[in-house]
Parts: C-alpha cells; sequence; structure tokens
C-alpha cells in the first residue's frame, strides 16, 4: 500500500460510500454524504489515532452549502480505491484572484526550479475538486511542499517569502521524508531563532522539537 501522509486524497469505491451512508446522520451530513457520494468526489487522509492496518481516518471538508462542516470518518481500507494527491500550485491557477495569478505562477516556476512541487491543499484544493463554495474573500492559499533537508526548507520558506500578492496570503507545510512536517512561516521563525521550538506533525501525532536531529532521520523529541 502507498505510504499514507496527512493531506492525502482517497478515493472511496461504492460499496465505501454505501457502508458510510449506512451510518447514523442528521439531514444535513447525509445530504453532504450522498453528494459526495453521488459525485465520487475524495476525501482526504487526516491524523491516524492508531495503525491497526485494517481502517483509515479521514476526512471531508464540506463547503458554504453544508455550514463548513467537517467530518471524521473511519473507513475500511479495503474501501479506498487508491491514494492521490491534491492538485499542484499550476493547475489551480485560474481560481486564485486574478491580481494574484502572475504572481502565482512565478511562485509555481520558482519552486519547480529547486526541485519542489506546490500542491494545494485547504480551500483552493477543495475547489479545485469539487467546483462547490469552498473559497471565500480572503481565503489562504495553503501549499504542501515536499523538501530533502533544512538547506532545501530554507531555500523554500525564502522563496514563499518572497511571494507578493497583496489579495492572497500564503499558508502551508514543508514536508520533510513524506511525513515530518512544519509550518513554512513557523519553520523561518525557528531557523531565524525569533522561536526556540518548534511544532512538527506527523501521521499519528504532534510534538515540539528543538533540534535539526528529526529532520535527519532521528525520532521526534517530544
Amino acid at each position: 500500500m502507498t505510504p499514507l501522509h496527512r493531506h492525502q486524497i482517497a478515493w472511496l469505491s461504492r460499496a465505501g460510500w454505501q457502508r458510510l451512508l449506512a451510518g447514523t446522520w442528521d439531514s444535513e451530513a447525509r445530504d453532504c454524504l450522498q453528494h459526495w457520494a453521488g459525485h465520487s468526489l475524495p476525501v482526504v487522509v487526516t491524523r491516524q489515532p492508531g495503525d491497526d492496518g485494517e481502517t483509515v481516518a479521514l476526512g471531508l471538508c464540506a463547503p458554504h452549502r453544508w455550514q463548513r462542516r467537517r467530518f471524521a470518518l473511519r473507513v475500511p481500507l479495503v474501501d479506498v480505491l487508491y491514494f492521490d494527491e491534491f492538485p499542484r500550485l499550476d493547475q489551480v491557477l485560474g481560481q486564485l484572484p486574478a491580481s494574484a495569478r502572475i504572481a502565482a505562477r512565478q511562485l509555481a516556476a520558482r519552486l519547480q526550479a529547486g526541485g519542489v512541487t506546490a500542491r494545494v491543499y485547504g480551500s483552493h484544493g477543495w475547489q479545485h475538486f469539487t467546483a462547490l463554495d469552498h473559497l471565500r474573500d480572503g481565503s489562504d492559499l495553503d501549499l504542501w511542499l515536499a523538501v530533502d533537508d533544512a538547506a532545501q526548507a530554507d531555500a523554500v520558506a525564502a522563496v514563499l517569502g518572497d511571494f507578493a500578492a497583496p489579495t492572497l496570503r500564503l499558508d502551508g507545510e514543508l514536508v520533510f521524508d513524506g511525513d515530518a512536517a512544519v509550518a513554512w512561516r513557523e519553520w523561518q521563525a525557528w531557523r531565524e531563532g525569533r522561536a526556540r521550538t518548534l511544532l512538527v506533525k506527523r501521521l499519528h501525532g504532534a510534538a515540539m522539537v528543538d533540534s535539526l536531529r528529526v529532520f535527519e532521520g532521528a525520532e521526534v523529541m517530544a
């Protein structure tokens, strides 16, 4: 099976959706889940409370039509057709504010030139998949950025810090070794000595660290 990570997309089988819909839901929740099932829309891998090898914790972020509700789902792995990723930044340019598109296109190119592909999750990522009303005025652009080491993370954070589009704020995570994720702004502050510790999020939990060892294959320090 593909190694799991947070912000990974999962596509469920028809049988999987039927099992979910057989649960006890209020009318609004059922309407939302029926729409997702009927249009074969994806759900997202979230933090895993455990690893029993048989189920996976998933999430669904509903748009305004369903009050932006968030659903926590537990699904048998056999009900997952396959795992995928959120869209690349260059694939969502058309839904960004017009005044930010040139800067975003340049950002995607600069990151790609440095060997990093920017993936877009959050409201812009969901908007890409569903074409529903996930976006609102001032929605952040959340980027998922896989990096090899601290030096590359520093370079990526510098590129993100240069982004200049007054109508669009960048948020998101730098992800080491497919799993250890840190907010890019927090990473930058930590590396510049403006913070003593750094929050690292993983598939099975989170911890504060104060050393680069976690990004060099060592265990997370609590």
